[in-house]
């Protein structure tokens, strides 16, 4: 069983920087994929952002890119989300989730941390 643990959300203004932190408890943990989605107050989820364990690709949703970058310390087992240039319209709650590689589906998620960004 694949647990995921956020941390590092809270209020911040516009333009400032936030970072995000994923811990990942997975002995088998360079065999997944690690994503960042939000989901704002009456809007549906969406998908930040994701990079794969092992060889550590990325991909980022148009309105992220540019602003948002995903890392990973497979040491520690923990993805980061670095926010910078943050919009009001950023704010949400940003959870984590992890997909085996090969697999399509998140089947792992994280209880989610709160990102508010004040104008």
């Amino acid at each position: 069983q694949v647990q995921l643990v956020e941390s590092g959300g809270g209020l911040v203004q516009t333009g400032d920087s936030l970072r995000l932190s994923c811990a990942v408890s997975e002995r088998t943990f360079s065999r997944y994929a690690v994503a960042w989605f939000r989901q704002a107050p009456g809007k549906e989820r969406e998908f930040v952002g994701s990079i794969t364990m092992s060889a550590g690709d990325t991909v980022y949703q148009n309105s992220v890119k540019g602003r948002f970058t995903i890392s990973k310390d497979n040491a520690k087992k923990l993805v980061y989300l670095q926010m910078n240039s943050l919009k009001p319209e950023d704010s949400a709650i940003y959870y984590c989730a992890a997909r085996a590689t090969g697999f399509s589906a998140y089947r792992y998620w994280g209880q989610g941390t709160q990102v508010t960004v004040s104008s």
